[in-house]
Formats: structure tokens, sequence, C-alpha cells
């Protein structure tokens, strides 16, 4: 497939070549940039920024974190670029990378006849590019310690004929006032490419193994060879990146970028694109998420939910095993409130519309028609790139469960919360009917004294059975600022339901009894009370709903049993000791000192 693309676009476009007129680049290697590439080693890159890596940690932004400003190479297709800035102008600042000042007439000459106003949040600049796939070769965005300064960092492009894409970054870099770090030196010296990478802004990132391939022995790129390990610490050093999962490539995608077929929604939700059964790439993406959660848990030490949406046929009903166009609508990009998603046809597209919408309540998901740009292997999320804000105020929550028993006095809810100002107060916003005003409950720091996590925990009072409890966090800095999670909130937020009340409520089998010593230093004691012998599990877990020992994991007999663990061995802070027995989990409070 890679190849019958290569040889169409070369018959195509040979004789432009001859006359010295550049076409507008695709997404995948040209036939004759292949070709010099092989005969033609690069030059190597030239550093205008720091080789070296940040000097303190820094933590990858997920892609669903509040932006200060959403990038785009004004190239072809004109119409799609003109929709995105609709849109995202709404949200965030767009800067428009334009090759000359004639460009930038020509842009905003079509932009203001297409009835968008550019008099604000709309920036041009004239900056040197190639092609309009501004994801692969746009500056990545990094904060040191989670939330303080934002820093750029650059990879080497692997398009080296396209050399002006990959100065891109030096451009943005001064324009913004940011530092930025590149990866252009040996033993640093890394290929890489932005659709070939997802990062859950917890130090967990998702790649194909392209990134092997590419800067393994035998490399065309000129860049000196790596083993894994190398290229992980180099992701770990720059980017802050502590598990980078990576997965085979796939058949029929010929620039073998995950963006086409995935997604992460947040910390914990992966969107997958699925084929009918057999079709296309589809048995070797469905193998890849197997393999993720074979093997991976989430950040929060729970298995990833998986959300799948459909990869459409193209015009003539075909697939790209049989040479139809690789559509896709997984190939997004957030902008703070708003989710712009590449649409098709209608009959597609209405399912699309509400898989996105259920998975991502009160965000705006924006449409735009890619069935031009699709045929050159990218869609939205190729062509914009995310600047986050320089002040984050960041959130991270699990999602709470279920509830299954209904006679729980109140539903914890954890959050991690970070400013580099400090974080002042933080609230839980509850309701159990949307069209009725919200409640608050304020949170407090987790064991302040010990804990340097910066958790925070409220309780949302017990709720009725059969009630769906709908709830999102707010906090401010100490500085001022103001964050909720999710962003759209109150329009968006979290959900979880209650068990119905019954008549006949069936006593549990087993229960988890008080635990002792409570606070604890040493040998602790978890007593289990069960009716009769019953297979179960015992779990501690931070308050972050990490998983940080299994206790116990096998038949629990009847009458009462002990199990112990050594609280020597844990950070003092707060945890919860979970108990897994039947359909049924009880949970109690363990302090360590």
């Amino acid at each position: 497939m890679r190849y019958l693309y290569l040889l169409l676009f070369a018959l195509t476009y040979a004789p432009l070549f001859a006359q010295g007129v550049q076409p507008e680049l695709p997404r995948y290697m040209t036939a004759q940039e292949e070709a010099l590439l092989w005969s033609q080693p690069p030059a190597p890159v030239l550093a205008t920024g720091f080789t070296n890596p940040p000097s303190e940690p820094v933590r990858h932004m997920g892609e669903w974190e509040e932006l200060q400003a959403l990038i785009i190479t004004w190239r072809s297709h004109p119409t799609i670029l003109t929709e995105i800035v609709r849109a995202a102008r709404e949200e965030c600042r767009v800067i428009i990378c334009c090759n000359t000042q004639s460009t930038v007439t020509s842009a905003q000459t079509t932009l203001t006849n297409a009835g968008v106003d550019i008099s604000s949040n709309v920036e041009f600049v004239v900056v040197p590019n190639d092609s309009i796939w501004v994801r692969d070769y746009g500056p990545n965005c990094v904060y040191a310690n989670d939330v303080d300064s934002l820093y750029l960092v650059d990879w080497i492009y692997n398009r080296p004929s396209r050399k002006k894409d990959d100065t891109l970054a030096r451009t943005i870099a001064p324009y913004l006032n940011l530092p930025l770090f590149e990866t252009v030196s040996s033993p640093t010296d890394l290929v890489n490419t932005g659709g070939n990478f997802m990062s859950d802004g917890m130090g967990t990132a998702f790649a194909s193994e392209l990134i092997l391939e590419e800067n393994e022995m035998g490399n065309p790129y000129n860049v000196s060879v790596k083993s894994e390990e190398q290229i992980d610490d180099i992701l770990y050093d720059f980017m802050g990146i502590q598990r980078y999962i990576k997965m085979p490539t796939l058949p029929y995608d010929a620039i073998h970028h995950i963006d086409m077929h995935m997604k992460l929604l947040d910390e914990e939700t992966l969107l997958v694109g699925q084929y009918p059964q057999g079709i296309a790439d589809g048995p070797q993406i469905e193998a890849n998420i197997q393999y993720v959660l074979s093997n991976y848990n989430s950040v929060f030490g729970t298995p990833y939910r998986v959300i799948r949406i459909p990869m459409p046929p193209d015009y003539s009903n075909a697939y790209p095993n049989t040479n139809g166009d690789y559509r896709t609508y997984s190939n997004a990009v957030f902008v703070n409130k708003t989710v712009i998603v590449p649409f098709y046809e209608q009959e597609f597209d209405t399912t699309a519309q509400r898989i996105w919408e259920e998975s991502m309540p009160g965000y705006n998901i924006v449409g735009i028609d890619c069935n031009a740009i699709i045929p050159s292997l990218g869609a939205i999320h190729c062509i914009t790139k995310e600047i986050g804000v320089n002040d984050p105020l960041h959130i991270v929550h699990q999602r709470l469960s279920d509830v299954e028993d209904n006679s729980v006095s109140n539903y914890p809810v954890f959050a991690r919360i970070q400013h580099r100002s400090g974080v002042s107060n933080a609230k839980v916003w509850y309701t159990t009917d949307l069209a009725q005003p919200w409640q608050s409950v304020d949170m407090i720091p987790v064991d302040f004294q010990f804990d340097t996590s910066h958790v925070w925990l409220g309780g949302i009072p017990q709720q009725p059975g059969g009630a769906t409890v709908y709830y999102y966090i707010e906090a401010n800095s100490v500085s001022g600022k103001n964050g909720v999670r999710p962003l759209p909130a109150p329009e968006g937020w979290w959900k979880f339901k209650i068990k119905a009340a019954s008549s006949i409520d069936e006593a549990p089998n087993s229960l988890l009894l008080d635990i002792y010593p409570n606070p604890a230093r040493a040998i602790t004691c978890i007593p289990v009370s069960a009716m009769s012998k019953t297979n179960g599990t015992i779990i501690v877990r931070n308050t972050l709903g990490q998983a940080v020992e299994t206790v116990f994991e096998g038949q629990i007999p009847a009458g009462n049993s002990n199990y112990f663990l050594d609280a020597a061995t844990y950070t003092p802070g707060t945890y919860f000791v979970e108990l897994r027995a039947g359909d049924r989990v009880t949970v109690k409070k363990l302090i360590v000192r």
C-alpha cells in the first residue's frame, strides 16, 4: 500500500519536479524524497537551542490540558484551515505560520471572505515551512517540575528534505519567548514525529515501533545508533516520559503514526479506531490494544478504558486494504473546551459525533470535512499543534466508579492539584439533576505534613439509591488563577451511579474489619470476616487510586482470618485497603506514620 501511494505520487508530480515547481507535499514521504534520503544521507542538524536536557525534572503535557495557542501552517487546503481557525479562535490564540508576507495577505483575505473574525485571537507569523503537517515537525510542550516554567522540545523531523519544516520550532520559540531544547546532537540526536507520539501528561507515552526503526543501526537519517533503552532515556531526560509504550506498526498505515487510529482522551481512556472484523488494519490494531491492556495499567494502576469508534470506508465503500482512503475519527485535536474532529460523510459522521459527545460530555464537538486531505494520509490532528499555557492549574482525578453499596455515608473524591504558586482552596461540585443547581463540598489537603504529592480530598454526601451523581472539581491557586476539571465544567462532568435500593438486600459474604494498628508504622493486621469461603483480593491503593501492593489473592476461608502488610516499607501518608470478594468491594482507610 505504501509503495502504491509513492508510485502514484511520483507519476503524478514528476513533470512538475522537472519544471522546478514544488507541489504540495503529502504527509508520507514522496518517492523522490525517499530516493534522495537513501542515496544522499542528510547533513547533521545544527542546534540553535539547548542540546542538553532541562536541569530540572519535566512533565510533557496531555493534549487535553489548557492551551494558550494552536499552531497551523497556511499551505494547501485553505477551506479546512479556515474552519479550524473559525472554531479554535473561540478558545485560544491561533498562530498561523506563513511562508511569505504574500501568504499572510492571502490567508487574511481567505479568512475574512469566509466570515472569520481575524481581529482577535488570530496571529500571522512569517515562518519558513515546506508542508502543512505541523503536528509532525512542530515543538512539544513540557513543564519544569510539573507546573513551573514552560519549555519547548524539538526532535529531528523524519523528512530531512523538508528542511524549512524542521526549523519552525526555532522561529516559534522566540516568538513565544520560550526556551527551546533540541535533540539534535549525538548521543541524544533523536528522529521522531509528532503524529507517532501521545502522552497522558503523567509520564506515560505511546508510539508505534517506527521510533525504534528510525534510530536503529542502518538508519538513513545520519543519527547515532540507539537501543530502545537509550531512546527511552532521551524521552525521560527531555520530556519526562517514564514509561514509553511501543506497538507494532500497522500493515496498511504507510506512515505508521498512531494518531491515525487512536487517541488518549484522558489519563486512563483510549479512543481506538475499529474496522469491520478482519478488514485492513483492524486485526493489528486489536492485537496492539490487547497487548497494552495485558501488559500496562493506566497511571492510576487500573486497566485502561477503551472506547471504540468506527474507521469508515471511502465513497466507493473501499478500505485501505483495497486502496480506499484511510478515513479516521481519532485524528482530532483538543482546543480547550472544543474538540475538532475530521468528518467525511453524514451516514458515518453522525455515529462518530455521538461517540465523541458521549465520551466527552460538555465539550463542543466540531466536525470539519476532511475528504480533500485524507488521501495524503492525514487530517485535523496532523495539521495542528498545541501550545500549553504558561501557568497551568493542573488537576488530575480518576473518575469514580459506580457504587454497589448504597449505604455508604459519602463518596471520597481525590485529586492531585498543582500550581506553581500553590493551591489555596478546592471544591467538589455535585448534583443528581443537571436541571437543578450544583452543590459543593470543600476539599482539604491529604496528610499535608507528610504528603508532598499535592493530593486533595473531598467527600460527596450520601445520595439515594438509583441516583446518578454528576460532579466536577474546581480549584484556585494562591496567585488567584481559577481552574476546573473537566475543562468545560459545569457543562462537562464526570458521573457515577449508585445501586438502587432493594427491599431484600443480601448481606455481603465477606467484610473488611478495622485495620490495626492504625496509624501504622510496622507490621499491620488486616482482619477479614467471611460467612463462607470465597475468592477474594486485598489491594492497598494510594490516594490517586494506584495499586501499591496486592496483600492477598486467593480463597478466603469461612470465619475470621488475618492478613498482614509491612507499613515500614510505605511512604508516610494516607492509603486505602480494598477487599474485593464476589461482586462486593469494601474499603478501609490506613494512615502510615
